[in-house]
C-alpha cells in the first residue's frame, strides 16, 4: 500500500478494532500480572530445589518463543481472530493445569500448565500488530500505543483480583489460578467485535504480491534487523532488570512491601507513557523515539549503579531504586513501541505472518534467556546482594551499545544502498 493510499484510510473500523483489543489487554492481560506475581511463590512452594522457583515463569516465556513462529502465520492463513480465541482457551487449559499441579502437589505438573500460558502470552503480544492491520500510516504508531496502554488497566486490575482470589481456598493460590480460567473464558468474547481480515486459507499468493522473503533475507534487509535488534534489547533487559529488583530491594535491607510499591511504580511508567508514544512517533518519527528510548535505558542503569555507589552501609536509597526501575519503564516503552512501529511498516502485508513470528521468536527468546541470567547475576555472580544488584545493570552495557550502534548505523546508512 502506498503511502498516498493509506492517508486516505477511514480509520473508524481500526479505531473500532483497537477498542476491543484495548478491552482485551485489560481483561485477559490481567493474568499476567497475576502470574509474574504468583508464579516464583508457587515455585518456590512446589520445587523439589529452591534454585527452581521462577523456573514455571520462564517456562511461561519460553513457550511465548515457541508458539511465535507457528501461530503468526497460523493467523495469516486463519485470521487474527481465530488465533486470539485459541490463545485464551490455551491459557484456560493453561491455568486449570497449573491449579492441579497445585492441587496434588507436582511441580512437572505446574511448569506443563506455565507452558501452555506461554501460548497465550504469545497471541497477547500480536495484539499490537493486529491494530495495525486495517489502519493508516498515520494511525498505526497511535494505535500500537493505544493497545499498549491497555496494559496499564491489566497492572492494575490483575493484582487487586489476586489480593482478593489467592486464599479463597485452603491451598494458597488455587483460587488464583481459577480466577485466571474465569478472566480468560469471559475474555475470549471481546474478540466477537475485532473486524479484521478473515486471511486466507490458499497457500499460493497472487502473482503481483511475489513471494514471502525467506528468514535470511528478512534478517537482511535494514530495517527489519534494526527493528528486531531494538525490541529484543528493550524487552529483554527490561525483563533482566525487574526480575531481580526483589531479589535486590529486599536483600538490600529494605521490606517485600517496598518491593512492591517500587515494582508497581515500574509497571505504571511502562504502560503510562502509550497515551502519547504514538503522537510522539508520528510527530518527530520513529528512530528518534527508540533512540531516546535506549537512552532513557542507559538512564535506569546509571541510576541503580549510583545507588550502589552511594550505597550506606551496603543499603543503596530507595530513590535510585525508584528512579531506576521507573526509567527502565519508559525506556521499554519508548524502545519497543517504536521498534514494533517501526516493524509494522518494514513489510509487505502478505508477509505479515512470517515477519511478525520471526520477530516475537527472537524478541521472547532474548527474554528467556534474560528471566534465566538474572537470578544467576544477582545471586551467583559472588559477593554480597550490592555486588549482584550492580553486576545485573553492569551486564545492560554491552546490549545498550549493541542496540544504539544498530540504529545510528541505520540512521546514517547511503539511502541508494538497496
Amino acid at each position: 500500500m502506498t503511502q498516498a493510499a493509506s492517508s486516505h484510510i477511514d480509520d473508524a473500523r481500526a479505531k473500532r478494532n483497537v477498542a476491543v483489543l484495548v478491552a482485551a489487554q485489560a481483561i485477559l492481560g490481567a493474568q499476567m500480572p497475576m502470574i509474574f506475581t504468583i508464579g516464583g511463590l508457587v515455585g518456590a512452594m512446589l520445587a523439589p530445589n529452591p534454585c527452581w522457583a521462577t523456573l514455571p515463569i520462564s517456562l511461561i516465556v519460553f513457550g511465548s518463543m515457541t508458539t511465535a513462529p507457528w501461530l503468526s502465520p497460523l493467523m495469516q492463513r486463519r485470521g487474527r481472530r481465530f488465533g486470539f480465541v485459541l490463545g485464551a482457551l490455551a491459557a484456560a487449559l493453561g491455568a486449570a493445569v497449573a491449579a492441579y499441579g497445585i492441587y496434588v502437589d507436582s511441580f512437572l505438573i505446574l511448569l506443563a500448565g506455565s507452558y501452555l500460558t506461554g501460548i497465550y502470552m504469545s497471541a497477547q503480544g500480536f495484539y499490537r500488530f493486529a491494530a495495525t492491520d486495517v489502519a493508516s500510516d498515520d494511525f498505526k504508531p497511535k494505535a500500537i500505543s493505544y493497545v499498549m496502554a491497555g496494559g496499564l488497566l491489566s497492572a492494575i486490575l490483575g493484582p487487586q483480583l489476586n489480593k482478593l482470589v489467592q486464599d479463597a481456598f485452603v491451598i494458597t493460590f488455587l483460587g488464583s489460578y481459577l480466577a485466571i480460567i474465569a478472566l480468560n473464558l469471559i475474555g475470549v468474547l471481546l474478540f466477537i467485535w475485532l473486524d479484521l481480515p478473515k486471511g486466507s486459507r490458499k497457500s499460493p499468493l497472487p502473482k503481483d504480491l511475489g513471494e514471502v522473503r525467506t528468514k535470511k533475507q528478512l534478517l537482511s534487509d535494514p530495517t527489519i534487523m534494526v527493528a528486531m535488534i531494538v525490541a529484543m534489547v528493550a524487552y529483554a533487559l527490561m525483563n533482566l532488570v525487574m526480575t531481580s529488583t526483589p531479589l535486590a530491594v529486599v536483600g538490600c535491607g529494605y521490606d517485600v512491601g517496598n518491593a512492591a510499591d517500587i515494582v508497581s511504580a515500574h509497571v505504571l511508567a511502562m504502560y503510562i507513557p502509550s497515551f502519547f508514544t504514538g503522537h510522539l512517533i508520528s510527530r518527530f518519527g520513529v528512530k528518534p523515539i527508540m533512540s531516546t528510548g535506549l537512552l532513557i535505558l542507559t538512564g535506569a542503569g546509571v541510576s541503580a549503579l549510583l545507588g550502589v555507589q552511594f550505597a550506606d552501609a551496603g543499603q543503596p536509597s530507595l530513590v535510585s531504586f525508584y528512579a531506576g526501575l521507573i526509567l527502565l519503564g519508559v525506556g521499554w516503552n519508548f524502545g519497543f513501541i517504536g521498534a514494533t512501529s517501526m516493524l509494522a511498516t518494514a513489510h509487505a502485508p502478505h508477509e505479515r505472518g512470517a515477519v511478525q513470528g520471526l520477530n516475537d521468536m527472537m524478541v521472547f527468546g532474548c527474554v528467556t534467556v534474560a528471566s534465566l541470567a538474572s537470578g544467576s547475576l544477582m545471586n551467583c555472580s559472588g559477593g554480597d546482594p550490592l555486588q549482584g544488584w550492580a553486576a545485573v545493570n553492569l551486564f545492560m552495557i554491552p546490549f545498550l551499545a549493541l542496540a544504539g550502534g544498530a540504529l545510528i548505523w541505520l540512521t546514517f546508512r547511503p539511502k541508494s544502498v538497496a
